[in-house]
């Protein structure tokens, strides 16, 4: 399945925690990385197990993650279960001392995620986050425009986020039910991504004000939202989100809306096509081409991702998505709802 590197360094062995929805791009992922071995599988369902089979034909199945662990001894933890059961299952990785990946949410409230964060640390193991959207190519392309100053100085970065998916009474539940019972839900889960996103392009957020409410009522949290973010560059940022509503696209959930990023040289656009358009001032809009994958999901992220996070645990390349440095989304977020809840502009 999996090849040595040239350096004749044995493959990094990976074992993986949950065989759900988005999971499943994960294992899917690992499965194509050349340099990785998916060993095994856990998941609860036994009726996963089947999927499993499809996606890793060679990797062990199993129902009991404590045993998995012992029985096969991982290099790399990746865990792709819901956030409330994140905590256990990294300190089963701290127990042993393998590095652990973790999906986002890293957990349901801030205290419990720097509680994570620091038993990784006291047991000396390297903790990640899958944090995907970045690596998404549309983003990674506009990074690499406002590196060369294509833009100038920036100016603001909005986006509508539009899936669609939210509608009615089976919102979420064929996919990914337990949307429905979370009490945080549009910032905590999904928004959570547009914060790491627009640090990622714009730099440090210094203060943050926010709208929230619910739109369906079959669901517990909030799924639409307004929020303002100030950076410590100058610029500003406008996230306007609902999950009812769609955007022009052939996958709503290519890029779940649309982005615009402006600055004195001009104003990039993201599409729900995964189309870039610049428009110079004074000119006509023009595409910007670019090349980027169909092949798994978002233009590919879940493997940009998890390559990433492969060079950093095989050769000590830097990680952009520590676990403890991603403790600055969390804190954001807090500041997010708590703006919301006092009605009030929050520096961060």
């Amino acid at each position: 399945m999996s090849m040595q590197s040239s350096s004749m360094q044995p493959p990094t062995r990976i074992a993986v925690i949950g065989a759900g929805y988005f999971a499943r791009f994960q294992i899917e992922a690992w499965q194509r990385l050349p340099e990785a071995e998916l060993l095994a599988v856990c998941d609860l369902q036994p009726a996963n197990e089947a999927v499993v089979r499809q996606l890793a034909p060679t990797a062990r199945f199993y129902q009991n993650a404590e045993r998995m662990l012992d029985e096969i001894s991982p290099d790399v933890v990746d865990i792709a279960t819901p956030p409330a059961t994140h905590q256990a299952l990294v300190q089963l990785c701290a127990q042993r001392g393998l590095a652990a990946i973790t999906q986002k949410p890293l957990t349901p409230t801030y205290a419990e995620a720097v509680a994570l964060v620091e038993a990784a640390e006291q047991a000396g193991i390297t903790l990640a986050v899958h944090e995907n959207f970045r690596f998404q190519p549309w983003y990674q392309e506009a990074h690499r425009l406002l590196a060369q100053g294509q833009l100038g100085r920036l100016h603001s970065i909005s986006m509508r986020l539009r899936p669609g998916d939210g509608q009615g009474e089976r919102a979420y539940l064929d996919r990914q039910p337990y949307f429905q019972g979370m009490e945080r839900f549009l910032i905590h889960e999904t928004a959570i991504h547009l914060i790491d996103t627009f640090r990622f392009l714009c730099g440090e957020v210094s203060g943050v004000m926010a709208r929230l409410r619910r739109l369906n009522p079959v669901i517990a949290g909030e799924d639409a939202g307004t929020v303002i973010f100030d950076f410590t560059g100058g610029a500003y940022g406008v996230f306007d989100g609902n999950r009812l509503n769609e955007h022009p696209a052939d996958n709503t959930r290519l890029t779940m809306g649309d982005v615009w990023l402006e600055g004195e040289g001009g104003v990039l656009r993201l599409d729900g096509f995964g189309r870039l358009w610049f428009k110079p001032h004074g000119e006509p809009e023009r595409a910007h081409d670019y090349s980027w994958s169909t092949q798994g999901f978002a233009g590919d992220c879940v493997y940009a991702t998890q390559a990433h996070l492969l060079a950093h645990f095989r050769s000590g390349a830097p990680c952009q998505t520590l676990a403890r440095d991603y403790l600055r989304n969390v804190a954001i977020e807090e500041a997010i709802y708590r703006s919301a809840s006092e009605n009030r502009w929050l520096s961060v």
